[in-house]
């Protein structure tokens, strides 16, 4: 036979269970970061205006020391925009998302998938957002980093030597905490990368350089650093 349950004790565990249920979720409410922020949140968020570097899409904090890497397509187009920095290389990029949230899970399995078939040791971690992945590789270590916004996904990838991995994924988690991504009304296929673009300056700076490499007979490369 089973003994009677004590309904005072009962009721503790339950006011003990939800006092518990509380804390957790005001220390979540504390611990969770306010960004990355959508451009329709910050309206005064106009790139070099309010500090930050305007690639169209995204706005990123200026990192200090940070140099920037431009990687071009075989057509002459953008293909990516780099953050050098004293531990790693950032990248940032957001991508079109449905309005449901989630997406993020969804390319995680498919990130470690791919790490693993490349010959990487994977691992996930917890971060301020959720589950990371991490790929350690011969020449260096990978950080995947996502976050699930209004119809964007944002993603960072750090990546650096393994001894770094602590101050890199510190620096990453910093600057996608501070970045603004500019998703646009224009409808786009889900996963369609957001379009990249360098501020004025910038662009002027890379086809200069790549005036005098061709001037010079040299072959211009696909990693472009700029000032």
């Amino acid at each position: 036979m089973f003994g009677r349950r004590n309904k005072q004790a009962d009721e503790t565990q339950a006011e003990a269970a939800v006092t518990e249920h509380a804390a957790d979720t005001a220390d979540a409410a504390v611990a969770a970061p306010d960004g990355p922020y959508d451009s329709s949140e910050m309206p005064g968020a106009d790139g070099e205006e309010d500090g930050r570097l305007d690639l169209g899409s995204v706005r990123l904090p200026l990192v200090e020391g940070a140099q920037i890497q431009v990687e071009m397509e075989e057509n002459g187009g953008l293909r990516s925009v780099h953050l050098l920095t004293g531990v790693g290389r950032l990248t940032v990029a957001a991508f079109a998302a449905p309005r449901t949230d989630g997406m993020w899970r969804e390319v995680v399995g498919e990130l470690a998938d791919s790490l693993k078939t490349d010959g990487a040791d994977v691992r996930f971690e917890d971060g301020l957002w959720g589950r990371e992945v991490v790929g350690v590789g011969e020449e260096a270590t990978l950080r995947f980093i996502g976050i699930d916004g209004p119809r964007w996904m944002v993603r960072c990838v750090a990546a650096g030597p393994d001894e770094a991995q602590a101050e890199l994924a510190e620096l990453a988690r910093n600057v996608l905490q501070n970045t603004v991504v500019v998703r646009g009304p224009e409808p786009l296929p889900v996963r369609s990368p957001l379009p990249v673009t360098l501020p004025p300056l910038l662009a002027e700076q890379l086809q200069e350089a790549h005036r005098q490499a061709t001037a010079e007979g040299q072959v211009p490369t696909d990693d472009q650093p700029v000032d």
